[in-house]
């Protein structure tokens, strides 16, 4: 495996801004990962600001002078005004990046918000398993370098937009028992290819998604970490 193309860039004469939103379940640790890819970013020459409230985005002003967002936030509601501002401002060209159900499951009940993702979870059959993650686009910028890789954690099995661009998947076995509640493999599922991370648009802004990340130590494995912080610059204007 090779991981000399850095995520670090050269950064423009005018210093870039993000803004991390943590919160909801704190079973994804939204605290924790703030404080390893807040710091990464300031490194990276961003000002970042870092917010614990989806009041955040009742700012327009704030949102619109962004160059990337970065939401870190499990379940919970977000209201029509929150939402309707984060989905215009990611149109008019702010990038967002996320990662897990951090991104990839914040709120069911808004389709919207998961329209812009490219995604929602689903399910994780087995809960911590061992899988593999398949590299299926060596020439993109997110990936170019990176080799096939092993998991223990969640497998993510998503409702997926046919329309990202997807750069690495998982193969799922169906072996696993699907929860407590239906205390049965998926065996139907056998061989199925999921997305695991993309790319996509929205608007004119940039999105990128990785189902990568339920637990800290995740992000001790080269390829998750370099996946996410490649992929949070690529997203950012």
């Amino acid at each position: 495996m090779s991981l000399n193309r850095s995520a670090s860039t050269t950064q423009s004469h005018q210093q870039k801004s993000a803004l991390i939103v943590w919160g909801g379940w704190e079973g994804h640790f939204p605290k924790e990962c703030t404080n390893i890819f807040g710091p990464w970013l300031e490194n990276q020459g961003y000002k970042v600001e870092v917010s614990d409230t989806l009041e955040s985005y009742l700012d327009t002003e704030k949102l619109k002078s962004l160059n990337l967002i970065v939401p870190i936030w499990t379940q919970g509601e977000i209201s029509k005004n929150q939402e309707s501002n984060l989905l215009n401002a990611v149109a008019n060209g702010v990038g967002i990046a996320g990662w897990h159900g951090s991104m990839g499951d914040s709120f069911r009940m808004s389709t919207n918000y998961q329209f812009m993702v490219g995604g929602q979870w689903v399910s994780h059959p087995g809960s911590f398993i061992e899988y593999e993650v398949n590299i299926i686009d060596k020439n993109d910028p997110i990936t170019n370098g990176l080799s096939d890789f092993k998991m223990f954690s969640e497998q993510y099995y998503m409702h997926v937009d046919p329309s990202n661009e997807v750069l690495a998947t998982t193969k799922f076995t169906g072996d696993q028992q699907i929860s407590d509640i239906a205390p049965y493999t998926c065996d139907w599922i056998k061989g199925c290819v999921m997305p695991v991370a993309w790319k996509r648009r929205w608007g004119k802004g940039k999105v990128f998604y990785s189902s990568l990340g339920h637990k800290l130590d995740d992000f001790e494995i080269p390829e998750v970490l370099e996946i996410t912080k490649r992929g949070m610059i690529w997203a950012s204007r």
